[in-house]
């Protein structure tokens, strides 16, 4: 088996900005990771401090309903994770990592700009609401520029955070054991310095955009991506590239094709007679080497892509790439579709991490937020206990969990990755309980005051109730966003990297458009006579809300139960198929 010649000063499957064999010694490494870790941590503010405060934007300036406005910002971030599979596809086919957080940053920037001078110019804000007349609601030009401001900004979001982490974990050699262990660390990193951005997102930045106005709190966040882009491309000179692979998505659709296409042929009892020419062209004009993949027995319909016919018989010269693909593409397709049950019972996780940007702030504006005399905490900022439970989560598990796992099952990591999902939907559950109870003691408080009618009034109830739901969500995001990403990426195979990054993101997107679908049927069903989510949260029924999603929650985690308990596991996988220990190593950890 051909592994990469890494042990010298240069790389082969690795180039400078000159299109050169990167030298060891002058690319990559930490330097390199870390300006590309301050582009992330750019994003990751603007997107969320304008996703964590934009239902306050759209119900108080713009004067949408609650409904409504918690829809528009679910679809704006769904819409930011699922543009991820786009950035990717465009990355790995077209213009390659580096290019694409370039682009896509100055994409990011020109939309927050966009969204910025929409809160500066008067005529793209409906008229302040007077006292005794009705309050008006944005019209179709104000709400278009709204729009195009959030989605352009969508894209940005998307191309950007589509590569990010690709393209830092390629600044490290997986093959020199030294660097493969600096991964790990960067991953870990990655994590810690996003929840600090968000950290500042959540606290200065919504502080900014309530006190000082949200042209300022916008403004702000042009800049700083504005800023962090230069930085990233000022490490220019220091980045390591890797050649363009072709999008997975590709690979998953030629197999696809090829396996229809010969739907009739008759599959062949010996898997050797099956297509596995498993050298394929570079970009660098020379050939690379895919590792073989043992041929399962799963799914073996897939198998006739790979099924020769007559005319490719005759010396495989030209091959048709709709009609015959490898064999070992075909296991790597197979690869992906035993995550899928895995990757649909974890999206429920993020309908409930939904509501913590929506509902949730929504509450929060109807109660007492005042600290001493003087300061009022701004509605979205309540979102702070939910990054800070994530950052004390991280160590505790890496102190306490870690070393207890360690003593049970003898696994250095603590828990395994579908163990940590578990813990993670678990918690989600437990969120939704108590913010169904924290809102029907807010519904009681509204009442006992006689604040119902009154959708402005400020119960006096502290909003420090709504602190267990933001924790738990919180520390259910610490257990299976860390997770999911290990899962995904460790599972996948080596050439599907966005792949995996792709199919972890997706979760994000789909978890929220799951929650705009949830809030528009109930809304529906329930909008006559006695709505669970009217504008007026007082005289609506929102814990039956959360009630259905701890119960939709429950009903997932024993479906994803059964899934994990089936699945096997690559390792594993391969130990089973009867794979030599050295070769174990390159293809199930490479």
């Amino acid at each position: 088996m051909d592994l990469p010649k890494t042990q010298g000063s240069t790389l082969t499957d690795a180039w400078d900005y000159k299109d050169c064999p990167a030298e060891r010694s002058k690319t990559g490494g930490w330097s390199s990771a870390a300006m590309i870790l301050g582009v992330e941590i750019c994003e990751r503010l603007t997107t969320l401090s304008i996703g964590v405060n934009l239902v306050t934007y759209l119900t108080a300036t713009m004067h949408l309903g609650d409904a409504t406005a918690a829809n528009t910002v679910t679809n704006f971030l769904g819409t930011s994770f699922m543009l991820c599979l786009l950035g990717g596809f465009i990355a790995d086919t077209f213009l390659g990592r580096y290019f694409t957080i370039a682009i896509f940053a100055t994409v990011q920037a020109l939309g927050v700009t966009i969204l910025t001078i929409s809160t500066v110019i008067p005529r793209l804000r409906p008229p302040s609401c007077a006292a005794g007349n009705p309050c008006v609601q944005a019209n179709g030009l104000q709400l278009s520029i709204l729009y195009i401001a959030l989605y352009v900004t969508a894209l940005g979001t998307g191309g950007v955070k589509s590569s990010v982490s690709g393209f830092g974990s390629d600044q490290f050699d997986e093959s020199d054991k030294k660097e493969k262990t600096q991964m790990t660390k960067f991953f870990n990193w990655f994590f810690f310095f996003i929840s600090i951005g968000s950290l500042a997102a959540v606290t200065i930045f919504v502080y900014i955009q309530d006190d000082l106005g949200r042209h300022w709190g916008y403004g702000i966040c042009a800049v700083a991506i504005l800023t962090g882009l230069v930085i990233f491309l000022s490490g220019t000179r220091r980045y390591r590239f890797k050649n363009l692979v072709g999008s997975p998505l590709t690979q998953v659709a030629t197999v696809f094709v090829a396996a229809w296409r010969k739907r009739g042929m008759e599959q062949p009892s010996d898997p050797s007679l099956l297509y596995d020419d498993h050298e394929d062209d570079s970009n660098k004009g020379e050939k690379r080497k895919k590792q073989r993949l043992p041929h399962s027995k799963q799914l073996r319909f897939l198998d006739k892509a790979a099924i020769k016919e007559a005319e490719a018989d005759q010396g495989l010269g030209v091959v048709k790439k709709w009609r015959l693909t490898t064999l070992t593409d075909v296991e790597e397709v197979k690869m992906v579709i035993r995550m899928l049950p895995i990757w649909a019972t974890t999206i429920i996780f993020w309908t409930v991490y939904a509501q913590m940007t929506t509902f949730s702030v929504s509450q929060a504006t109807t109660m007492d937020r005042h600290i001493g005399s003087s300061f009022q905490i701004p509605a979205a900022s309540l979102t702070v206990f939910f990054v800070g439970s994530i950052l004390i989560t991280v160590p505790i598990y890496d102190r306490l969990i870690v070393p207890l796992a360690y003593h049970v099952s003898h696994n250095p990591q603590g828990l395994t990755p579908l163990q940590r999902i578990a813990v993670g939907l678990v918690l989600s559950i437990l969120a939704m309980v108590a913010a169904a109870l924290t809102e029907l003691k807010r519904l009681r408080a509204a009442r006992l005051y006689g604040l119902t009618d009154d959708p402005t009034a400020v119960i006096p109830l502290s909003v420090f109730w709504l602190i267990p739901q933001f924790f738990l969500v919180g520390a259910g995001e610490a257990f299976i966003y860390i997770g999911q990403l290990d899962f995904f990426l460790r599972e996948c195979p080596k050439g599907m990297k966005t792949m995996s990054t792709g199919m972890f993101l997706s979760t994000l997107s789909l978890g929220f458009f799951l929650s705009s679908l949830l809030v528009s049927i109930v809304h529906k069903l329930t909008g006559h006579g006695n709505p669970w989510l009217p504008n007026n949260l007082n005289q609506g029924k929102l814990y039956n809300f959360y009630w259905l999603l701890a119960v939709l929650s429950g009903v997932n985690l024993g479906l994803y139960l059964v899934a994990a308990r089936m699945y096997v596991y690559k390792e594993r996988r391969c130990a089973e198929e009867g794979i030599e220990l050295e070769e174990t190593e390159a293809i199930c950890h490479g």
